[in-house]
């Protein structure tokens, strides 16, 4: 029997395709049985032990390397960079589910990057959204895969950035153009695209699974992830962090930390509050601080199980 390790690709029906290191070969294996259990559940993502041996049992995922993080959602292991997408118009987007995205990422070390889409619908305010996330210190990219606005510099970030074996992934709402603009960025990917519903102004789940594509053919390659698109993040439902971790997943407030009136200041409406104060001097984005008291009250009410 011989070892191997690599990362797991996708998964899809009990097999899973994974990406040997030493080779950039994708076989394709079962897991051993322990790894299907929820709560050592594998994932797209995971750096995995691979066991190949002449018996019924072929090739088998036989253990999970110890991981650097690992999201619920999108369900992925082991990522250095979650660019979160979100459309200027149709779909219309919730701001403060993109700020709960980013504030995801950043609890979990995990590098967010704003990639705003269809800017040709409406290149005012897709600047105007740019601004929230460049005054909070986030890389932040304007594009259109119409017309390739903002798509060669995204496509060079993603490029100096993502290699070394380093993972990303396109993360966002139903119908806000992720996999075209992946396919825009990166011809050979070829992934499924829709048009949105006229009706709804919601798109279609044309990701139906999470997989992992090498951004370039070679061992030292970095990864691109595409994701299900979805249409909310429930933190009542799920135990992303906690309240007293919440601030700290705001980058912005870091430099206000410690100059409230109160020791124990909330920033959630206090008087003499620094950081309510450099909202209100426009410092920070008044929606990203609308976010945290929206996400502050829900964790601040959840009742533990």
């Amino acid at each position: 029997m011989t070892e191997r390790n690599g990362k797991v690709v996708k998964g899809l029906g009990g097999l899973y395709e994974t990406r040997l290191f030493d080779t950039g070969e994708r076989v394709v294996s079962r897991a051993k049985g322990i790894l299907r259990r929820e709560y050592e559940k594998l994932l797209v993502g995971d750096n995995v032990k691979i066991s190949f041996a002449d018996s019924p049992c072929g090739i088998v995922i036989s253990d999970i390397l110890p991981r650097k993080n690992s999201l619920i959602r999108p369900p992925l292991a082991n990522l250095d960079y979650l660019f979160i997408v979100f459309a200027v118009k149709k779909p219309n987007p919730v701001i403060e589910t993109v700020d709960k995205l980013v504030s995801i990422a950043e609890y979990n070390g995990i590098t967010p990057v704003i990639v705003i889409s269809k800017s040709d619908l409406d290149r005012e305010q897709a600047q105007q959204y740019a601004k929230i996330y460049t005054l909070a210190g986030i890389d932040t990219f304007v594009t259109s895969s119409l017309d390739a606005d903002g798509v060669d510099e995204l496509k060079a970030f993603i490029k100096t950035n993502i290699k070394d074996g380093k993972t990303s992934a396109f993360s966002g709402a139903s119908g806000v153009g992720k996999s075209t603009l992946m396919n825009r960025i990166f011809g050979n990917l070829k992934l499924e695209t829709a048009e949105i519903s006229n009706k709804i102004e919601r798109g279609r789940h044309t990701t139906r699974h999470v997989e992992i594509f090498a951004i370039e053919d070679s061992v030292q390659t970095g990864f691109l992830a595409d994701t299900p698109g979805f249409s909310m993040v429930d933190f009542a439902r799920f135990d992303f962090f906690s309240l007293e971790e919440l601030d700290g997943t705001f980058r912005e407030f870091a430099k206000y930390k410690g100059k409230c009136r109160w020791a124990d200041c909330a920033h959630n409406g206090e008087d003499d509050c620094a950081i309510l104060n450099a909202v209100k001097s426009g410092e920070i984005s008044k929606s990203r601080y609308e976010s945290y008291r929206s996400v502050y009250s829900v964790l601040k009410n959840k009742t533990d199980y």
